[in-house]
């Protein structure tokens, strides 16, 4: 029998959320403007002490940035977890830390890209997460983002309601299920290992960024060949942004790729959801249900 799905406190104003850098490095100048509009929504922010330090291409030594994300993980006064960016490294950091005091005290983490192995992690404890835009994509011309918006929205309201213009196949009537998944490279990656997602029965997420095309193909194989594609409620597609071919076309676009590797299934293949390594990267609360629904040429997307 599957453990329900633990929920984390929704946020009111005044409380504290931890900015902390899991993975590759970021410049100040792109996190400080982020820290003063959070902070001017009413919530307290707490910064990880090596938020802004650099050691090669990541922020910090890996035992550093565990300690940072340890750090927040057990104070119980910081109600959410905002990631400052992904790249690479979080994987790096998971041999490090301690998940005693979060999963008796569960707080809502953030991101997307590398920061989906944080979310591999918390479905492996049946504790949702949001998938969602970085502090880098709050603001635009010094206003805040509809990205930031909506993950602000997520994080004191259960309910998110986005509707999107885009192609969809095999999709004529309204389901629900819980939704997984988050960057297809990192899923890949993960494969084998503890993390690697239970995905029978659900409504799998991907994107990804600067991809060769057969790179694509091959993680969807490897996917499909694992039985991760077996018994979806659903596949639902993201941003796949700045895709690269080899010299020798491969011969199919992104969408091609992805429906001819599914083309034995019945399930709803849904495209052009507005998350992913694009201006638009609005929130999805991992592990928790999400209906999706048909509306003229596109689709209604609801988590209540």
């Amino acid at each position: 029998m599957q453990i329900p799905k633990t929920i984390p406190p929704y946020l009111s104003p005044g409380d504290t959320v931890g900015l902390v850098s899991v993975a590759s490095k970021v410049l100040a100048e792109n996190i400080i403007p982020a820290v003063r509009l959070i902070e001017k929504s009413g919530f307290r922010l707490i910064t990880g002490k090596n938020i802004y330090s650099s050691y090669h291409q990541f922020a910090a030594t890996d035992t550093e940035r565990a300690h940072d994300l340890q750090t927040f993980l057990d104070d119980e006064s910081i109600r959410a977890i905002l990631c400052t960016r992904g790249g690479y490294g979080t994987l790096r950091t998971l041999q490090y830390l301690n998940w005693e005091k979060f999963r008796m005290n569960p707080k809502w983490i953030i991101g997307f890209s590398d920061i989906t192995v944080l979310h591999a992690q918390l479905n492996r404890f049946r504790i949702a997460s949001i998938h969602a835009a970085m502090p880098k994509h709050f603001l635009n011309n010094d206003e805040p983002t509809q990205n930031y918006v909506q993950l602000f929205h997520a994080l004191t309201h259960r309910d998110l309601h986005y509707t999107v213009e885009g192609q969809t196949h095999r999709f004529t009537h309204e389901f629900s299920g819980e939704i997984v998944g988050g960057n297809l490279s990192v899923l890949y990656s993960l494969r084998g290992t503890p993390l690697d997602m239970n995905t029978r029965g659900k409504i799998l997420f991907i994107e990804d960024l600067g991809e060769y095309l057969y790179h694509v193909d091959r993680m969807m194989m490897n996917l499909k060949t694992g039985g991760k594609l077996d018994g979806l409620k659903a596949l639902v597609v993201g941003s796949f942004t700045e895709m690269k071919d080899t010299q020798t076309p491969f011969g199919k676009n992104l969408n091609e790729i992805i429906l001819d590797v599914v083309k034995d299934y019945s399930y709803p293949v849904l495209f052009h959801f507005p998350a992913g390594h694009s201006l638009v990267n609005y929130p999805i609360k991992l592990g928790m249900k999400a209906t999706f629904t048909p509306k003229n040429q596109g689709y209604i997307f609801h988590q209540s």
